[in-house]
């Protein structure tokens, strides 16, 4: 099968494509949503020891690390629109990539923009506030916001860039502040409650639970090469990208955790509600008030993460329309702004009727579990592909190979049989979830094999 290149005509000008750092942005958005601000409130109740919830993270941005590394050698060496699917398409063929293709729409990105967008609408309606969390207010807000980015990202890379480079650089000064104010604050009794475990003492599976849920938040370091084609010189850059964005992030992760931990003892995080944990660290740092900014801060951090998003997963679509694995309509490109804008349009129109329907909610349950599953997937492609020509010796190559794919394949595999084992009946929805794709996978390729047997 020929596959497209980042050269081919008809895919993208170097004027329509966006540099280094507005691919960080994507990459950054698309990393840091709500989980950050919400997650150690359940870490302290479970761990009640604030030195290893900060190396609960520490380790997380190791791992989270070292995939980018991985991802960077696949994206460097197949630089395609669409990620995950061209990475194990190239390595187990089209069924294990259609498979993660149909994943990423049902799960990956549409259950994950509808759950963000109506994220944003509940933190929205608290910086007013108006008492309309559950009703149609908070619906509107949501979908607002989905259709907002859909036709932003419809007009074109360049002005879809431009709303990502805004909200993203906006939101990151806005998470320095917090840091940074925050870190001044307790710089007179920080140690106090840093050093003050918990009598309880953490059990192992505990920990593992923890360490899933911080796997959980750094989640989207890949997503620079779901948009390869989108950006310039994707061979030489996306390491950088994918390395560099994922760094910046673990950095502002450990900060912020600092910041919590400082601000509050593990009993106060511990405490309900256990979830706002960076609303409960400002109001005991600059008093009740500043909840909202926290809800201002968390509401632009949802926006970037729905328009990365919104901006992402389309691309994996657009490329199985051109491998001929679903309808063909999907991979046309606008012929003006040359973006996949109906394929844009198809993934805002199943989070539309997730958001309005809010069976997104049972969908999430097991995302973790079902994208945990893939990623290790993708993760192990580079040992099939450095045996091929695929990879070339002269562009980036992962350090500490095979040890380091090795140990991640091993780790993320570990979590989801841990998964399986405590959690089986989301596994079992999982588990049909993806094996649903299959009866799509042939329906799909049918048309395609009696073409084939009509041309002989």
């Amino acid at each position: 099968m020929n596959h497209p290149s980042t050269n081919e005509p008809g895919l993208k000008s170097a004027a329509q494509k966006i540099g280094w750092f507005t691919a960080s942005c994507v990459l950054v958005s698309n990393i840091i949503g709500g989980g950050i601000f919400t997650t150690t409130g359940f870490m302290a109740r479970d761990l009640g020891d604030p030195m290893l919830i900060l190396l609960l993270w520490f380790v997380g941005a190791l791992c989270a690390l070292g995939g980018a590394m991985v991802y960077g050698e696949l994206g460097a060496a197949l630089p395609h629109a669409g990620g995950d699917y061209v990475y194990l398409r190239e390595a187990y063929g089209p069924l294990v990539a259609f498979l993660s293709g149909w994943t990423s729409f049902t799960i990956g990105f549409g259950a994950a923009v509808a759950a963000s967008a109506i994220s944003f609408s509940s933190y929205a309606l608290r910086v007013v506030p108006i008492e309309d969390e559950r009703g149609w207010l908070a619906k509107g807000l949501s979908l607002s916001l989905l259709w907002i980015a859909t036709l932003m990202h419809c007009r074109g890379v360049g002005t879809g860039g431009r709303m990502q480079l805004l909200l993203t650089t906006t939101k990151v000064v806005a998470i320095g502040g917090l840091i940074l104010g925050g870190l001044w604050a307790v710089a007179g009794h920080g140690d106090a409650h840093l050093a003050r475990p918990t009598v309880q003492q953490a059990t192992l599976g505990a920990s593992a639970i923890a360490l899933v849920i911080v796997t959980y938040c750094y989640l989207g370091w890949n997503v620079a090469g779901y948009i390869a084609g989108d950006i310039v010189d994707p061979q030489r850059t996306l390491p950088k990208i994918m390395i560099g964005g994922t760094a910046f992030v673990a950095v502002i992760y450990l900060l912020l955790n600092v910041v919590y931990l400082s601000a509050l003892s593990i009993t106060e995080l511990a405490q309900e509600p256990i979830v706002p944990v960076a609303e409960k660290a400002a109001a005991a740092l600059w008093g009740p008030q500043s909840g909202r900014l926290v809800a201002a801060i968390l509401s632009l951090s949802i926006a970037g993460a729905v328009s990365a998003m919104t901006w992402a997963g389309p691309r994996v679509y657009w490329a199985m329309a051109r491998d001929g694995m679903i309808s063909p309509w999907l991979a046309r490109l606008h012929p003006r702004t040359a973006v996949p804008a109906r394929a844009i349009v198809f993934q805002s129109l199943w989070a539309s009727l997730l958001i309005l329907s809010g069976t997104f909610e049972q969908l999430l349950v097991y995302s973790g579990l079902v994208l945990s599953l893939f990623m290790a997937l993708t993760l192990s492609t580079i040992f099939r592909l450095r045996r091929t020509s695929v990879v070339d010796i002269h562009q980036y190559r992962a350090p500490l190979y095979p040890f380091l794919p090795a140990a991640l394949v091993i780790g993320a595999f570990t979590l989801v049989i841990y998964s399986l084992i405590q959690r089986p009946a989301e596994s079992l929805y999982g588990a049909a979830t993806v094996l649903s794709g299959i009866p799509l996978y042939y329906f799909w390729r049918r048309p395609r094999r009696q073409k084939s047997i009509a041309t002989r």
